[in-house]
């Protein structure tokens, strides 16, 4: 049915005026739309044009089974589709270059996440005129990082690209407003309670004490003198992020990995970033180039927070003025009650411990709750929080405030 046709069939249905027409072709449409192929004889609608090529790139994903993760064909039979992208690079190229054109980044995005898993293209990922054609996001990052082992030395230049160009989206969205509320807790660390006369901030001072503001004499009385941080030269607080990177940490892996970069440019802050799973490793020095941090994570394998705390631990210099950041789902292959007593341990000797299920936009993960449970019992809540949050949670934990943690409910 072409929309003329369906037009007139609407009309001979008992839709008389042609706008009522015209709005049941438009939902006849978008029912086609929505149920593909199978949907052809129940709603007698014809695709053409834009919308034809929008349903072709949606039956070329989405109209058969999942495939194995190998990249493998599905088996003939079974009710399987032979439409579909095949494992031909130039005919992915093509469908990728097809839902640019026709879909929103967002739901680009979404629809390559979606081929990845279900027909098992990671394989062609490793090619460079795969790289240049896809959509790049946090996702993706994951993925490459994944693959980071295989690809060929031809392909790394090219994902190196990809990754670079994803890294300097996050950190132009989530760096001024960082450094600016950082900035603001570590100032508020360091001013002075009692200071001397040439030491004052008028400004601050001013302003904490309006509410002694006389009228009559047009005058502030200023009851309590706020004084200016000493110039700080050395450094004040540390922070250790501490990442798991098991491979559904992906996200979190890159999002603490521009955080890592950020924390690390401020001159009041000495930042270690650590990445296990059941080894250790320790990535600090390559705080200056977030790039190469991601391309230092090996994602996957097992996971043993214990090992990875221990580390930690041994690396605090000056506890009462340490944050330490766990970034895990907290399933646990290591020894479980050493991992809680060092927890504890570092807690009691005056570090602040903060324990994130997820560092990502997605909300909370699958997790542990028994070992949720276990660390709140110790004062170290676990939670998931999203980019833009993180950096109220490190103020607090910097201010030694309690932590802004999120409803866990909204997060399920």
């Amino acid at each position: 049915m072409t929309i003329e046709t369906g037009r007139e069939t609407a009309r001979e249905t008992g839709w008389d005026s042609g706008r009522d027409a015209d709005q049941e072709v438009e939902r006849l449409r978008r029912w086609r739309l929505v149920l593909g192929d199978a949907g052809a004889d129940g709603t007698g609608c014809a695709l053409r044009g834009a919308d034809a090529a929008r349903d072709g790139a949606l039956e070329a994903l989405y109209g058969q089974r999942p495939q194995p993760r190998s990249g493998r064909g599905v088996r003939e039979g079974g009710g399987a589709r032979a439409a579909g992208l095949g494992a031909s690079a130039p005919q992915v190229a093509r469908w990728l270059g097809d839902i640019r054109r026709y879909f929103p980044s967002a739901v680009v995005q979404m629809m390559q996440r979606d081929a990845i898993d279900r027909l098992g293209l990671s394989t062609l990922l490793v090619e460079p005129e795969m790289l240049e054609a896809v959509e790049a996001d946090v996702h993706l990052v994951g993925t490459l990082l994944t693959l980071n082992k295989v690809m060929p030395e031809t392909t790394k230049e090219t994902a190196r690209a990809v990754v670079r160009k994803v890294v300097g989206q996050l950190e132009e969205r989530l760096a001024t407003r960082a450094r600016a509320t950082l900035g603001g807790a570590l100032d508020r660390a360091a001013r002075i309670a009692r200071p001397r006369h040439r030491a004052i901030d008028w400004d601050r001072t001013i302003r904490a004490n309006l509410k002694h503001y006389l009228p009559e004499h047009r005058t502030v009385v200023p009851e309590r003198l706020i004084g200016y941080g000493r110039a700080a030269r050395s450094v004040r607080k540390e922070v250790v992020l501490c990442i798991d990177q098991s491979g559904s940490m992906a996200a979190s892996v890159v999002f603490a990995s521009v955080f890592g970069a950020v924390l690390a440019s401020m001159r009041a802050i000495d930042t270690r970033l650590v990445v296990f799973d059941t080894a250790v490793v320790d990535l600090t020095d390559h705080l200056d180039d977030p790039v190469e941090v991601l391309f230092g994570t090996q994602l996957g394998g097992g996971t043993d927070i214990n090992r990875a705390l221990a580390y930690c631990q041994s690396r605090i210099h000056r506890p009462a003025d340490t944050v330490v950041v766990l970034i895990s789902d907290l399933y646990e292959g290591g020894i479980r009650d050493e991992m809680l007593r060092r927890v504890a341990a570092m807690k009691a000797s005056g570090v602040e411990f903060v324990t994130l299920l997820a560092l990502s936009d997605e909300g909370a993960p699958a997790y542990d709750r028994e070992h949720a449970a276990a660390l709140a019992a110790l004062g170290a809540p676990a939670f998931a929080c999203t980019p833009d949050h993180f950096p109220e949670v490190m103020a607090a934990a910097l201010e030694k405030r309690p932590l802004p943690i999120p409803d866990m409910a909204e997060q399920r």
